[in-house]
């Protein structure tokens, strides 16, 4: 790097504190929150795929396709759900929550049910969020020092002071705009890469000659994740289709980091494109990053130096980066083989992934926090008391983000799996309370709270006892145990409670058939994908 990079870097930083300064007219909840339900759908599908596309997908997703053992193009099963689950989410979940008119997500469940569903699910969200940011802040910030010499906590710090700035200032408006400014950094950073790297590579046909064959298949139909103890059971075709309907489903349904965007639209027509948009362009933006750490995995293969560059800073950094030599693929070909200019442009990607993730924590932390917690015990609260009330909170739930990031190295390891896990542990419960509120008329809080205490201890038995079951499973699983016992200990404990809250439906047949289509196209893509190559 040189000061053309530094001032590139320096520049981007300053131009998203005026980002926070521009929005920074918040005068009531749903302005700081929602936007002033004033978001139209490009912004806000820019905005929904950045959080998706994060740091670990521009960083270690490619490492895990191009270089990982027993990684490959099977990456792409993550993405087979996701059709099904927004065609699933705008018909049923996503119209009742937007009718309702609530900031947190968790609010609709206490007015169905009452109080002790919601905070139960709101205080499990807050916890599992933040330290799954804090560690995603710890990786880049480790990345960033073993590769450019910036010090560990000089990253952290202005990842997280830049970005809970223009978060406390701007609220929802500053997070959205700049979401859609990181996302095209991204994709321009995934566009250069595999440009340069195919180019490094002597041009298409030596990449398809040298392309490792067994990274290539991505679709797998005779694995089934019921016998996965070796860990060769995992991405088949089948658990990464139906548990990933019911985590997507969970994620931008039930989600408050994902789902506060969609309460954010101006209205329904806004909600259906937004949905559309993520349900059709996730699969092409995913593919186009897979197919660059095939080509990077490829040049490390072929190419010494790039090879030796990747051992030195490994080597240089043992006691940090033991066990994630594949996560410095990207980043150490960045410095080694872009020009200076380029090299800060690709920088300011990785700092944008993760700027774009804390800022949409920080705030859907926050409104849950102040919707669930504070208004319940400040009920006389005045709109400018609340802005200001919000604020604070963004800071706090920064610096207790911030604080995770400096302390992960202590519990690391294979947090990003553990993750992972614990998320797939919680999410098809909290659909199934979700499904149970909006479809269902009988249930009870009763009923709803057994069935999702039942429904979580069944997947952290699975997660201790049966080892067999992909955890992709427990999405599916979990969600299912918890309506039916949810459904049957209501019909046995049966408490009446008058239901206020009105059932919507979307009915337009045309996006649901195009999404059905849809899923169908990519699975056929990515079955065929072998035979491209």
């Amino acid at each position: 790097m040189n000061y053309i990079d530094y001032i590139i870097i320096v520049l981007y930083l300053i131009g998203f504190l005026g980002i926070g300064y521009f929005f920074k007219e918040n005068t009531t909840s749903k302005d700081y929150f929602l936007g002033g339900n004033q978001m139209k759908w490009f912004p806000l599908s820019l905005s929904t795929m950045a959080t998706q596309l994060s740091a670990i997908s521009f960083i270690s997703a490619p490492a895990f396709v191009g270089l990982k053992e027993g990684g490959g193009l099977q990456w792409l099963t993550y993405e087979l759900g996701v059709p099904l689950a927004m065609a699933f989410i705008l018909i049923a979940i996503i119209p009742s929550l937007y009718k309702s008119g609530i900031i947190s997500v968790y609010e609709f469940l206490e007015e169905r049910f009452d109080a002790s569903s919601r905070l139960l699910i709101s205080f499990v969200f807050q916890i599992s969020r933040s330290v799954a940011t804090g560690v995603m802040v710890y990786t880049m910030s480790l990345i960033l020092q073993a590769t450019i010499g910036v010090d560990f906590w000089v990253s952290v710090l202005i990842i997280g002071v830049i970005t809970l700035i223009y978060s406390y200032q701007g609220g929802m408006k500053a997070v959205i705009w700049g979401d859609v400014i990181q996302m095209i950094i991204l994709f321009l950073g995934i566009i250069i890469c595999l440009v340069y790297g195919i180019s490094e590579l002597g041009g298409i046909d030596n990449f398809l000659t040298n392309v490792d064959k067994s990274r290539l298949t991505a679709v797998d139909f005779s694995k089934w994740g019921f016998n996965n103890s070796d860990k060769q059971d995992e991405f088949g075709f089948w658990p990464m289709v139906i548990g990933g309907f019911f985590l997507y489903a969970s994620y931008y349904g039930t989600d408050q980091t994902q789902s506060q965007r969609l309460l954010s639209a101006n209205n329904m027509s806004t909600i259906k494109k937004l949905l559309l948009a993520n349900g059709l362009f996730r699969f092409p933006i995913t593919l186009t990053y897979c197919v660059m750490g095939l080509v990077l995995g490829t040049l490390l293969m072929t190419d010494v130096d790039f090879m030796q560059a990747m051992n030195t800073v490994y080597q240089s950094n043992f006691d940090s980066l033991e066990g994630k030599k594949a996560d410095l693929m990207v980043p150490v070909f960045i410095i080694h083989y872009l020009p200076n200019g380029i090299i800060g442009i690709l920088i300011i990607a990785i700092m944008s992934a993760a700027m774009s993730t804390l800022s949409s924590t920080v705030n859907s932390l926050s409104a849950v926090t102040m919707e669930d917690f504070v208004k319940r015990y400040k009920t006389d609260l005045s709109s400018k008391d609340y802005v200001k009330y919000s604020r604070v909170l963004s800071i706090f739930w920064g610096v207790v983000c911030l604080f995770f990031a400096f302390f992960a190295g202590n519990i690391e390891g294979t947090v990003i799996e553990v993750i992972n896990k614990i998320s797939s542990v919680f999410y098809g419960p909290i659909l199934a309370v979700f499904i149970l509120a909006i479809l269902t008329k009988r249930t009870n809080a009763f009923g709803a709270n057994i069935g999702i205490v039942s429904g979580v201890l069944c997947n952290i038995y699975l997660w201790l006892f049966v080892p067999e079951i992909f955890w992709f499973w427990w999405n599916a699983i979990g969600c299912l145990v918890t309506i039916i016992i949810g459904y049957g200990a209501s019909m046995i404990m049966a408490g009446k409670k008058e239901i206020t809250l009105e059932t919507v439906f979307y009915k337009g047949k045309k996006e649901i058939a195009l999404l059905i289509s849809y899923f169908i196209l990519i699975v056929i893509i990515a079955w065929l994908l072998p035979k491209a190559f």
